[in-house]
């Protein structure tokens, strides 16, 4: 029997953690640079499939290629609208020789990109040429992540259908390594101060120029263990002080979010309802507080 809402202890399985992280961030680099640019960074993340992580489609020129994770087989397999293909696998090896294959089947298919080597959103970044530490893949781990995420979006996509405003795909971001779904009020946002480790202000400026209410599952680097989060930006006075469900959920005062950490959903005796549940009650209270049109933005003909 597959088990839906698999443990991930952190401890257990950081050393993959981190070497994922850079081998989605090379990926997703290359997808970033072949896309035109959508409003709040839309044209970066990756996508939920049915076997990984997925790009879509990516033009080139008047071709059209797509890489995908597959974290049943373990391999990266890049293919081509006219039916060519290449592997990588996904065995224990450093982000240097992840990146130098993946460049060499990109060449081999007549396919050349130029990517920025250094990553985003981490301190102390290393250039994925010159990565040698990161070499650590554990199948069964990523494999655990991939399905934790796969049943996230699956609920996340049913949260997103509630709202009739303006609200993001469910998307995987690979700079920070996070699955998230954002609703907007619709009405502008004060200027974002920037910050963010190795990514340029600008960026985080125009993600953050409109009031959003964002959530997502976080494995937890930092935090110590895997996570959903909610969070508004700006935060409306008095959000920490709000009661969200379930009991488990905190506000984070460091973080500026609320947590539920995926234990007590995976462990809850409807793990659906139980985020569902946190996913509605933190954007109630984002919401009311920051006194968007909450009635106006509501979906009305959906069945719950």
């Amino acid at each position: 029997m597959v088990d839906f809402w698999p443990r991930l202890d952190l401890d257990a399985w950081q050393d993959t953690y981190i070497t994922l992280h850079m081998w989605t961030q090379v990926v997703g680099k290359i997808r970033m640079v072949q896309t035109p640019w959508i409003n709040h960074s839309w044209h970066v993340p990756l996508y939920l499939t049915a076997r990984g992580l997925t790009t879509t489609t990516i033009p080139y020129d008047s071709r059209v290629f797509q890489i995908d994770f597959d974290f049943i087989e373990h391999q990266l397999q890049i293919s081509t609208s006219e039916g060519q293909q290449r592997i990588v696998e996904l065995v224990p090896r450093s982000v240097a020789d992840f990146y130098r294959a993946v460049m060499e089947a990109l060449t081999d298919l007549d396919i050349s990109i130029k990517i920025n080597t250094t990553p985003n959103e981490v301190t102390d970044p290393i250039p994925f040429e010159q990565d040698e530490t990161h070499q650590s893949y554990d199948a069964d781990y990523a494999n655990r992540c991939w399905r934790i995420l796969l049943q996230s979006e699956r609920v996340f996509r049913e949260f997103r259908s509630h709202f009739a405003g303006k609200v993001s795909p469910v998307h995987f971001f690979w700079g920070s390594f996070d699955l998230a779904v954002t609703r907007f009020s619709g009405r502008p946002a004060p200027e974002h101060p920037g910050g963010v480790p190795n990514l340029p202000d600008a960026v985080a400026k125009e993600a953050y120029s409109q009031e959003v209410s964002s959530a997502g599952f976080w494995p937890g680097a930092g935090l110590g263990y895997p996570a959903f989060y909610s969070y508004a930006y700006p935060t409306p006075d008095g959000f920490g002080k709000a009661t969200v469900q379930p009991e488990s959920a905190f506000y984070h005062e460091a973080l500026g979010e609320f947590i539920l950490p995926l234990d007590a959903v995976r462990e809850a005796e409807d793990p659906d309802r139980t985020l569902m549940a946190f996913l509605e009650s933190t954007y109630a209270a984002a919401a009311s507080l920051a006194d968007w049109d909450h009635h106006s933005l509501k979906q009305t003909w959906f069945k719950s």
